[in-house]
């Protein structure tokens, strides 16, 4: 079946959006996606799993290229589709308008929300550390969530600074945790002799496999900075290089810190820390150090809370477009120009799940999918290749392209699909209840279509 027709050509600029950030908001975008409280707290399962310093920092440095792969990746599609709903339009123009929508409905339904009523939760907590309020912490998370949906509504450009702000404020805190730690910790913990806790076996691939399970959930969240296609100024060579540059920084964020966790812990002080950061900065600083690293934490999380309100609602609000969703979800309001009913509709279900306290089954329901939809992405870049190939007037004009193609994309889909395989096997029930919400959405998508002729021109 030839797939439906797009009633909005993909090279075309997004109707009514105003391209207004630069490279600098767009690193920015692509760091607060990844950095959040889990590299403040989570290193540990890490620890627990591979138990040398080598390997500890060889699974870091593991995920971090993998993680630049899917950014380069990303960034020779951004090249190629410089429009809102990145992600979703690849879907779209690659594959077929039914896949986007599928995306589409899972990252409203719960891949975004879900992850946002989770975080939101997690900066309540450090939040009512810090100021001893006594609020219930899922009244704190929907007043976070509320306000970061409020000050996006009023423009790009506001969203963007907050979350600029946000992301610097966790980086600084990251490198005031370093730096304390350095000079005031004591004498290092860290040892590359032996290298290896036994000799290379199967057992080792296996631990250092599910030591990667954690690491790449850390490192998940670049690939959002691509729903801003429309908004970003010059995107075709502004948004490859914000996913790369933005990448990198986080590489060398997330290496640096767990460099010190382990020289301040040891591998087996770090398996059996489940707060490293708050272990390291009492450490150094006693009392004090600890109100400052849960700043710093509460801070990370409020950042990337405002990265998720930033970016995600430009999704919906392209299957609006597209008239496969409710049209008032394409709403852009006339004077701050931005997708109002589309970031009010997220932050609305976001709140909705931090106050009924199910964030972390929703969590859980989709890893598997969120892995799936990965490598389908890298797959379109496949499809993208082979039609610029046959066409008569090839796209010679593509600012970006992934170096070691097709080897390094093929190492890219294979690794996130390994991690659904892995998903299913060590979790099957959760992973088969995040797949039927998927497949929910096909007669959603169908009916769509049936009503909107638009979206069904063949």
């Amino acid at each position: 079946m030839t797939p439906p027709q797009n009633p909005r050509p993909p090279s075309s600029p997004s109707s009514g959006l105003a391209r207004h950030l630069g490279l600098f908001g767009t690193t920015m975008a692509v760091m607060g996606g990844i950095i959040g409280a889990g590299i403040f707290i989570n290193p540990y399962l890490v620890a627990e799993r591979v138990h040398t310093a080598f390997l500890i920092l060889s699974a870091w440095i593991a995920g971090g290229l993998l993680a630049l792969l899917g950014g380069f990746i990303y960034a020779e599609l951004a090249a190629r589709l410089p429009v809102v709903g990145g992600q979703y339009a690849y879907l779209r123009e690659a594959l077929h308008p039914g896949v986007a929508f599928l995306y589409g409905w899972v990252l409203l339904l719960v891949i975004q929300t879900g992850g946002m009523a989770a975080v939101a939760v997690t900066f309540a907590r450090y939040f009512l550390e810090l100021t001893h309020w006594p609020v219930n912490d899922s009244l704190i998370a929907s007043s976070a969530l509320a306000l970061l949906t409020a000050i996006n509504c009023l423009g790009v450009r506001a969203g963007s600074r907050v979350q600029s702000a946000m992301t610097l404020t966790a980086i600084a805190a990251i490198a005031v945790l370093e730096l304390f730690s350095l000079l005031r910790g004591g004498p290092s913990q860290i040892s590359f002799r032996p290298l290896l806790a036994h000799r290379p076996s199967l057992n080792l691939a296996l631990a250092f496999g599910s030591a990667m399970t954690p690491v790449l959930f850390a490192y998940g969240g670049w690939q959002t900075s691509s729903f801003l296609g429309g908004e970003v100024r010059d995107p075709r060579k502004t948004l490859p290089r914000g996913l790369v540059l933005g990448v990198l920084g986080v590489i060398a964020v997330y290496t640096s810190v767990n460099f010190v966790y382990v020289r301040a812990l040891g591998p087996a002080g770090l398996a059996v820390t489940t707060t490293p950061a708050s272990a390291v900065m009492r450490a150094a600083l006693g009392p004090r150090g600890g109100a400052l690293i849960a700043a710093g934490i509460a801070f990370s999380a409020f950042g990337f809370l405002a990265q998720s309100m930033l970016t995600a609602p430009r999704v919906y609000f392209a299957m609006a477009e597209d008239r496969v969703f409710f049209r008032t979800v394409g709403w852009v309001h006339p004077r701050t120009r931005v997708p109002v009913i589309a970031i009010a509709l997220q932050g609305l279900w976001a709140v909705v799940i931090a106050l009924t306290g199910t964030y972390s089954q929703v969590v859980n329901y989709v890893v598997a999918m969120d892995s799936i939809f990965f490598g389908l992405t890298g797959v379109c870049l496949f499809l993208l290749r082979h039609r610029d190939g046959k066409a008569s007037s090839p796209s010679a004009a593509i600012d970006y392209r992934v170096s070691g193609h097709p080897w390094t994309t093929l190492l890219f889909i294979a690794a996130e699909w390994l991690v659904v395989v892995s998903t299913f096997g060590r979790d099957p029930r959760r992973s088969f209840i995040g797949l039927g919400i998927a497949l929910a959405g096909l007669p959603v998508y169908f009916f769509w279509r049936a009503k909107s002729p638009e979206a069904t021109a063949e």
